[in-house]
């Protein structure tokens, strides 16, 4: 029987610098064990343009390997191991969809100024570059969402309903100047009362991940681990998000873990391959435990046989290439994020 882990390897010692191999902070151990780098989406593909490497291997899902693309140079290509593996959330904004809600949103209370999550498409990312806007990722959205009211315009964020909804109220702004568009009703569900009304205007998208954590769930851990601390991610509901001791991005989380006073029992609400991760590296000095068990299909697609096939033999549809025209509109939604 073939030794997978051992001929990806063998791959990777010959190929050298020419190759390079990103995991994402959700993926296996035993895919991550073949990665060059381990990060979330927009270090992986600041690490992808950084590089000299001329093929690239992002273990993750679409958008990810999409920004890997438009941060690289042309002679740079950029595989999957499965392009199938996509993001459901991302899935919820379409360029058409936005573009109609932007239309809608023009003439009603105000500039708007477009604010995109990383986790989009690379269309949405194109579609926030022509318009003057910046992405952002869970660390920084309320930098962004400064940058933008700095400017004396209202925020329209996208896809993330929560991550839109936790970084306005991070800066204060009432729940009442925080309105949702429902991009499954006409107009978003929307007034032009609601819209005039609006500071920040929140795409309805959510991460099916980490809506699976509720208040419930906060309040029995309180009473059976009371001295324990619990962190989730900024994509988890409001009303979770308000009620435990820290929020935060995939790197924050792990920096609260780092900062943990030996002995201490956290409870983190995020993926669980990172939480079951975390937990195995610490195991020494701290209880690290699953708000719930939150598990995604999609970045469990990657795996060692399918990331051999792609090294062994460099197949044409698992390439990620983003036109041309959409990857330069994209290109400067990511880079007015970085000059912040």
């Amino acid at each position: 029987m073939t030794d997978i882990h051992a001929d990806i390897e063998a791959i990777r010692r010959e190929q050298g610098s020419r190759l390079l191999v990103l995991g994402h902070h959700y993926q296996s151990p035993a895919v991550l064990r073949h990665a060059d780098v381990i990060g979330d989406s927009l270090e992986l593909a600041r690490s992808a343009a950084a590089s000299t490497a001329g093929r690239i291997v992002f273990c993750g899902v679409h958008f990810m390997a999409e920004s890997a693309d438009i941060l690289t140079t042309p002679d740079q290509l950029v595989y999957m191991p499965e392009t199938g593996a996509g993001c459901p959330m991302a899935e919820m904004a379409d360029d058409y969809q936005v573009e109609k809600a932007w239309r809608f949103l023009q003439p009603h209370g105000g500039s708007f100024l477009p604010v995109v999550y990383v986790n989009s498409s690379a269309r949405v990312k194109a579609f926030c570059g022509r318009n003057g806007g910046s992405a952002c990722t869970s660390s920084n959205a309320a930098k962004v969402f400064q940058w933008g009211l700095a400017q004396n315009r209202k925020i329209f964020f996208l896809p993330d309903i929560h991550l839109g909804t936790n970084s306005a109220h991070d800066l204060g702004i009432p729940d009442d100047r925080i309105v949702i568009y429902d991009y499954r009703q006409p107009n978003g569900g929307l007034t032009p009362a609601d819209v005039e009304r609006a500071t920040v205007i929140v795409w309805g998208g959510f991460c099916p991940i980490h809506v699976a954590f509720t208040v419930d769930q906060v309040r029995e851990i309180r009473s059976r681990w009371p001295a324990a601390k619990i962190i989730v991610h900024p994509e988890s509901p409001k009303e979770v998000v308000r009620i435990v001791d820290a929020h935060g991005s995939t790197a924050q989380i792990i920096k609260y873990v780092q900062q943990a006073p030996d002995g201490s029992t956290i409870f983190i609400g995020t993926e669980s391959q990172l939480v079951k991760r975390l937990a195995a590296e610490n195991q020494d000095r701290l209880t690290l435990k699953p708000l719930h068990a939150s598990f995604c299909p999609n970045m469990a697609k990657t795996n060692e046989p399918n990331l051999l096939r792609v090294l062994r033999d460099w197949p044409d549809r698992n390439r990620v290439s983003v036109p041309s025209n959409v990857a330069a509109e994209a290109r400067s939604c990511l880079e007015r994020m970085l000059a912040l």
